[in-house]
């Protein structure tokens, strides 16, 4: 039995995982898919040459640096009707990998993480939804609400597994790495830690913050917890064996995001303008970029030396990491953009808007198509990672 099973709340559609697997077959195939609603996504249907020809900051710099104006035709995935606030994706798995958005809709949307194709939503929270994530087997759903609940789901057949109750907003989940814990925080000024293996059981509880925790993720194989508030400088760190503050990471602004690259090496922090990158085993920075834009979400590749940024311009920018100059300027959001991501294969990256729709980009739009593929969108680029692995030493 489930201890503290809160019934069986089915979404709209999860497809049995057998059917999500067939999608990995096209991988290599990112066709327009149908826009009337979640069921698909769409390529932008506004072509460069449709959009007012006009000079802007990002384009004379893209002149400056020598950068093609090129833009790209994203895919663009519909279905949330109000901003979207997190995207993650899952580690590759068996069935590919997949992605998560979390809404103020309050309609958490599970989609293929390649195609942008719906797979479901998982229905239940009674407020926005600020946070959601996916285990490393991609067969949990985390999500944080703004109806004062954590939920966990079953990612493959839709159902509610645990929900948990909080005196205030939920605004970050994260699942450890073997899939036993779960982390929330938010509005209550404190960090909790379920056990999802004895849900029954009541949390370990991070306390003394002075503001609501913005953002909190796993580090270091679980053991330690970074946590970071909404008027406050600075990441937090914590040792889950004392469950006490034992530093600090040093910022200038409060930190608007965080992420963990996806074997865990590296941490990604922005806080105003600066994206910062730090070793995640010594929590020591490697390096930091200042950015010409407001940032409220960035996401590094760190196999292909890129990161991406989004922030209050509405643009999605990529940067080249060794020499911290942007080579691409993105647009096609309405709105700022909350939440950037890459996928675990490096060869996509994800945006998500206040204009309600995720686009999902290419990372090498000029690589060259395979003859046997000539109706996709992937290609590869040898990314000399040398420089990396120096900076991070």
């Amino acid at each position: 039995t489930r201890a503290s099973q809160v019934g069986s709340i089915r979404a709209r559609r999860i497809r049995p995982r057998s059917s999500v697997a067939n999608h990995r077959e096209s991988k290599h195939k990112r066709a327009v898919c149908d826009a009337r609603g979640p069921e698909g996504s769409e390529r932008d249907a506004r072509g460069p040459a449709e959009r007012p020809e006009e000079v802007t900051n990002a384009d004379r710099r893209t002149a400056e640096n020598g950068m093609d104006r090129r833009q790209q035709n994203p895919l663009v995935c519909h279905g949330h009707s109000r901003p979207i606030v997190e995207i993650n994706y899952s580690p590759e798995t068996p069935d590919g990998y997949f992605l998560i958005s979390a809404s103020k809709d309050g309609q958490p949307m599970l989609r293929n993480g390649t195609t942008g194709d719906w797979i479901g939503t998982f229905e239940g929270h009674k407020g926005a939804v600020w946070s959601a994530c996916l285990n490393s087997t991609a067969t949990l759903a985390a999500t944080g609400s703004a109806d004062f609940t954590a939920g966990v789901w079953d990612a493959i057949t839709g159902d509610q597994m645990h929900e948990f109750e909080h005196k205030h907003i939920v605004r970050t989940v994260d699942f450890s790495r073997n899939g036993n814990m779960l982390l929330t925080g938010g509005y209550e000024k404190c960090v909790r830690l379920y056990d999802i293996t004895a849900p029954e059981v009541e949390p370990n509880v991070i306390e003394g913050f002075a503001t609501p925790v913005h953002c909190a993720l796993f580090v270091n194989n679980d053991t330690t917890v970074l946590a970071a508030n909404n008027d406050a400088a600075g990441v937090g760190v914590f040792d889950l064996r004392t469950l006490t503050r034992v530093r600090t990471l040093p910022t200038d602004l409060p930190v608007m995001d965080m992420e963990l690259s996806h074997d865990g090496k590296f941490l990604t922090t922005c806080d105003g303008n600066v994206v910062r990158f730090w070793d995640a085993c010594t929590l020591t920075l490697v390096k930091s970029v200042t950015c010409d834009t407001e940032v409220e979400s960035a996401s590094l590749c760190l196999e292909r030396g890129k990161f991406v940024v989004g922030g209050v311009d509405m643009w999605v920018h990529l940067y080249d990491y060794n020499t911290g100059k942007e080579i691409e300027c993105n647009k096609g959001h309405h709105g700022p953009v909350h939440t950037v991501r890459f996928a675990p294969t490096g060869d996509l990256f994800s945006s998500g808007s206040e204009d309600g729709t995720i686009r999902i980009w290419e990372t090498d739009p000029s690589a060259p198509v395979p003859a046997s593929d000539q109706e996709g969108v992937e290609g590869s680029q040898s990314v000399d990672t040398k420089g990396l692995a120096i900076a991070a030493n």
